[in-house]
């Protein structure tokens, strides 16, 4: 009995076709991107007349991934090392933000305290000054009063002391008892060499019978300065310092200037 295959049926396909599929396969791969090593003989089996292919393709692929993927990595080099620099630039730069804050810092601490320093060293100098305006001395340093204020005698016209007179041999440093100006300095009859000055606090103070004037009209003189010299010129009986304090430059103003002198802090 004779035995027949069905048409179609478990037929080995051709040369032809296998080859077909093989380039089919090829293609696919390399579309894909996948890589095998058996390309090459499988193109090299299909016939012995077909070319050889020796480039398919996939090694083009290779070089190519290659060189991408160091360029990637060069990229990425220089990527990190500019990161790297960013960084430490930015760094730099915050240190030296800090330094000169810090250094701003001591600067302004330093002119703060310059300030206060130069604050207080005015604040001192006025002090002084103020002292200097209101400090009072006796016009003869170390004496005492001979004669004191309205004492009786015949020696002064108006029968009674207008002032007092200090104790001072010829030739005594005479100062002035408070800063001021002065505004008479001269001969003034029965007080013979006389000086007259206008105090801060509008007083007057007198200073008669000097050998010698060291002052003169306008001159502005502070406490304890030295305007004359003590001695015995005018109506007197010997060297002394007649000494008057007054409200006004002129006779007939006179005041205790015992408690003229201790109001204003000088023990007499």
């Amino acid at each position: 009995m004779a035995f027949t295959r069905a048409t179609g049926k478990h037929r080995r396909p051709s040369r032809a076709v296998r080859t077909g599929a093989n380039i089919a396969g090829i293609a696919t791969l390399t579309a894909t991107g996948v890589v095998a090593g058996f390309a090459a003989p499988a193109l090299a089996a299909t016939t012995d007349d077909a070319p050889r292919v020796e480039d398919t393709g996939l090694t083009q692929a290779i070089v190519i991934g290659e060189d991408t993927a160091t360029r990637v990595g060069e990229q990425a080099e220089v990527q990190r090392s500019s990161a790297e620099e960013t960084s430490a630039r930015l760094q730099a730069e915050a240190e030296a933000k800090k330094q000169a804050a810090e250094t701003k810092k001591v600067a302004d601490e330093a002119a703060r305290k310059a300030e206060a320093e130069r604050k207080e060293q005015e604040r001192i100098a006025r002090e002084e000054e103020r002292k200097k305006l209101n400090a009072y001395v006796s016009p003869i340093e170390g004496s005492y009063v001979s004669t004191s204020y309205k004492a009786s005698s015949g020696l002064w016209s108006s029968g009674s002391h207008t002032g007092v007179d200090f104790h001072a041999e010829s030739g005594t440093s005479v100062r002035s008892v408070g800063a001021g100006t002065v505004v008479e300095a001269g001969y003034g009859g029965a007080y013979g060499n006389n000086v007259v000055i206008k105090h801060n606090d509008g007083t007057y103070t007198q200073y008669g019978h000097l050998s010698s004037i060291g002052v003169s009209a306008g001159q502005t003189v502070t406490a304890g300065q030295e305007i004359g010299i003590s001695g015995a010129t005018g109506n007197v009986t010997g060297p002394h310092l007649h000494f008057e304090a007054r409200t006004g430059p002129s006779y007939g103003s006179d005041i205790d200037p015992v408690e003229y002198l201790r109001s204003h802090g000088v023990g007499i």
